[in-house]
């Protein structure tokens, strides 16, 4: 029987940012394969599933290894948080999968990325056009990263910045405001979200010039707002041009 691969975005972590098509993938899987952390996730809405782990960096390795257990003919869920088209796991399994000429199905399901969820919780500030940058630097030069978040500025569009901050990642982000400030206001809103959907959830509304950069970790996803956006009874509102 050919096997089948869907590469599956749960969201945020909690069970209620996940949509119903991501379950019924997760709940009919033979195997559910991931990144450790998100199987410990998963583990508590979906006890009794066999599930296969790798830890950080072991990206290829994890979907070589959902892609073969596929082609035993099993049904797989390679998941990831958010949305597994967006910094997920999709595109690398395609890659796997020709490279290996695996005769296996694999279909790719979406779920809510967390540009979606942080700005759920801070009002409405993803209005209008929009760039997601990832300032990790693991798999794209740091020039390029700071060049397209120039470009984001030139383009006054709003930035939802991933993967803001890590151990030895400390001030990217610093970086990148720096770098935004040059084409709009020290006051432009910010709003930092850690551990959306999670335990311990924050959310935090700051300005541009004001961001405390000790309140950012790896786990926080911050959203820069256009020359346009302002707050209201701590909301995050960027216009989208509708007269009022």
């Amino acid at each position: 029987m050919k096997g089948k691969l869907s590469i599956v975005g749960f969201g945020p972590g909690s069970k209620e940012d996940m949509t119903f098509r991501a379950a019924e993938v997760i709940e009919k899987a033979d195997i559910v394969t991931g990144y450790t952390t998100y199987i410990d996730i998963l583990k508590e809405f979906f006890p009794d599933k066999v599930y296969k782990s790798t830890g950080m960096l072991k990206e290829v390795d994890r979907c070589r290894m959902a892609v073969e257990d596929a082609m035993t003919g099993k049904t797989i869920a390679m998941v990831s948080s958010g949305d597994s088209g967006i910094y997920g796991m999709a595109g690398i399994v395609y890659q796997i999968a020709d490279e290996m000429n695996a005769d296996i199905d694999i279909d790719t399901v979406p779920g809510i990325t967390a540009a979606s969820s942080a700005a759920s919780l801070l009002g409405a500030p993803l209005m209008h056009d929009l760039a997601i940058i990832s300032l990790s630097d693991l798999l794209t030069p740091l020039d390029l990263i700071m060049k397209r978040v120039d470009c984001a500025g030139i383009g006054d569009m709003v930035v939802a910045f991933y993967n803001p901050k890590s151990k030895k990642r400390t001030e990217y982000l610093e970086q990148a405001a720096a770098i935004l400030m040059k084409y709009r206001s020290a006051d432009t809103p910010v709003g930092i979200v850690r551990n959306i959907g999670r335990k311990d959830e924050e959310t935090i509304v700051t300005t541009l010039s004001s961001i405390d950069y000790t309140q950012v970790d790896m786990f926080c996803t911050v959203i820069v707002g256009n020359s346009q956006t302002y707050v209201s009874d701590g909301r995050m509102i960027t216009p989208r041009g509708y007269r009022i």
